[in-house]
């Protein structure tokens, strides 16, 4: 298989997988639509530094082991039920306090100006909800290395291909992040704000139960 040949196919599986609404959607719709750009794009970035860790993970083969160790691969799990079942669990409980989680200190952080709830907080949520999600590390190891060329450096072009993941995802993410800012103060009401706390925190919770049951 030629590079570009790789590059091609890999960009068109990745690139479904990237439009296909998961978890990764709600949340940065969520954030986005509640008129929180900087902490919207920290999202963004935090599941993309996931996604590129992974990446890397599978190219050196550090996931592969990771895949292999029943006990490790059970730890992650688990460890991203609980991650969601938190996240989902703050999020309808604030809403049903007429507090939706929007901001630490009330506001919507439409400037960022509040840091505990800013770029950097929504960089962390991203980093972990992708991290603690095993399945990502499962897709690398099985989907990777059948687009690495014969003979091509294993590390740099799995890292190279990965780029392509990232990239895609970014430019999903920036057309997502658009759509919800278009509605503007229509999705940023009260009344509309706990009503979309309530769906995403039921949607992160359903994934929770299914990371929980591995399908």
């Amino acid at each position: 298989m030629a590079m570009s040949t790789a590059l091609w196919s890999f960009a068109l599986v990745v690139g479904l997988l990237t439009l296909t609404p998961g978890l990764d959607t709600a949340l940065i719709l969520r954030t986005a639509a509640l008129g929180r750009r900087r902490r919207a794009r920290g999202v963004v970035l935090g599941i993309q530094t996931g996604t590129l860790l992974w990446g890397a993970g599978a190219s050196l083969g550090v996931t592969a082991l990771l895949t292999a160790s029943r006990l490790g691969y059970e730890a992650l799990r688990w460890g991203g039920v609980a991650y969601l079942v938190w996240m989902a669990a703050r999020m309808v409980h604030g809403s049903f306090r007429g507090s939706p989680q929007h901001g630490t200190d009330g506001s919507d952080d439409r400037d960022g100006s509040d840091d505990r709830d800013g770029f950097a907080a929504g960089w962390r949520q991203g980093t972990l909800t992708n991290l603690l999600n095993p399945k990502v590390g499962v897709f690398y190891v099985a989907v990777l290395p059948q687009f690495i060329p014969a003979g091509a450096p294993h590390f740099t072009t799995g890292l190279l291909l990965t780029c392509v993941h990232v990239v895609l995802g970014v430019l999903w993410s920036a057309v997502l992040i658009a759509s919800a800012a278009a509605l503007g103060a229509r999705l940023r009401r009260p009344r509309v704000r706990r009503l979309l706390d309530r769906i995403t925190g039921t949607v992160v919770a359903a994934f929770a139960v299914k990371l929980a049951l591995g399908d």
